[in-house]
């Protein structure tokens, strides 16, 4: 596969939702004229089950094998991959899987899924295989740098995450690779289109307003494709947003905020937007937005697909970040 790339393009005269339509009608004409094509056939028997951690591994697998596979998750749309408690339903989900995929790089606090596949004798996948990751500093705050996890945030790593299940799945099922084949060059139009059309909508924003203060630090990997940075108060945590802060604690992310210089900051769907609300308050901030990081939205919601988050996620940023 070639290598997503993109250019810098000029600030468009329409909508940011109307230039993604157009840029990928094109991929779905495609993905139209497939489906026509297939509509006399059988309904296709389920050769096996993946089962995935993630919302958005999810999503992926279900783009490169169709409903020759049925595709599974553990985590549920809204949760939080690092805080996540294993449940009976998560051990029996992975028991009747035929192989897993994960995220890797320790995004499932304490190895969740490895563990559970490995406890089952089940194949998994790390879909972050082959990426170069980024690093933060360790939740514990002992300053030692470890590989931040939120890959998918760069399109370019999504592409990646695609191949290897791709990959994989082509010697899982050699029957099926040329339909993987096809549904992965589909997808990686889209990734490619999804790429172009979030760099020029972010045209919208001055390079001295692209400063991203996030609940914590899951948005680096998008900052740094996208010229913003990324910020989150020093030593935000996940563990310690649904947490009540000491007096001193909170004083120190309340002037973190007021020093970033940004008219607005943004809460996450996988973590408690209460307390990050009240802190924008007392720092003089308005909340800019609901953003999706760790996990994608419910069925039936705009951001129930990779594709369709990272869209809300621009055109909520775009919104908010803009010169009045």
């Amino acid at each position: 596969m070639n290598n997503i790339e993109t250019t810098m393009g000029a600030r468009p005269s329409m909508p940011p939702h109307s230039l993604f339509l157009s840029a990928i009608v094109g991929a779905l004409l495609l993905s139209c004229s497939i489906t026509q094509a297939r509509g006399d056939e059988e309904p296709t028997t389920f050769q096996g089950k993946i089962v995935c951690s993630t919302t958005q591994i999810a999503d992926f697998c279900r783009q490169v094998v169709g409903d020759r596979w049925e595709v599974q998750c553990v985590l549920a749309p809204g949760a939080d991959p690092h805080m996540f408690t294993v449940t009976p339903e998560a051990i029996e989900r992975v028991r009747s899987a035929d192989i897993c995929f994960d995220n890797g790089l320790h995004l499932e606090g304490g190895d969740w899924m490895r563990t559970l596949a490995d406890q089952e004798s089940k194949p998994i996948v790390s879909c972050t295989t082959g990426i170069k990751p980024l690093t933060v500093e360790s939740a514990d705050g002992d300053s030692q740098a470890v590989p931040d996890p939120h890959a998918w945030f760069s399109v370019a790593n999504a592409a990646q995450y695609v191949r290897n299940i791709n990959s994989t799945m082509s010697e899982q099922d050699p029957a099926g690779a040329a339909q993987f084949k096809a549904r992965t060059g589909l997808y990686l139009e889209q990734l490619r289109a999804l790429k172009s059309w979030i760099r020029r909508s972010f045209n919208a924003i001055p390079p001295k307003r692209r400063i991203l203060v996030t609940s914590h630090d899951a948005f680096n990997y998008f900052c740094q494709d996208n010229g913003f940075t990324a910020q989150s108060p020093v030593g935000w945590s996940t563990q310690e947003v649904g947490a009540e802060l000491t007096p001193a604690r909170r004083q120190r992310v309340i002037d973190s905020i007021r020093e970033s210089g940004v008219p607005a900051i943004f809460v996450e769907t996988s973590v408690n937007p209460k307390a990050v609300t009240q802190l924008a308050e007392e720092a003089g901030v308005k909340i800019g937005g609901k953003l999706y990081s760790d996990s994608m939205g419910a069925e039936g919601t705009l951001g129930e697909t990779y594709i369709g988050m990272m869209r809300e996620n621009v055109i909520t940023i775009v919104s908010a970040l803009s010169e009045p």
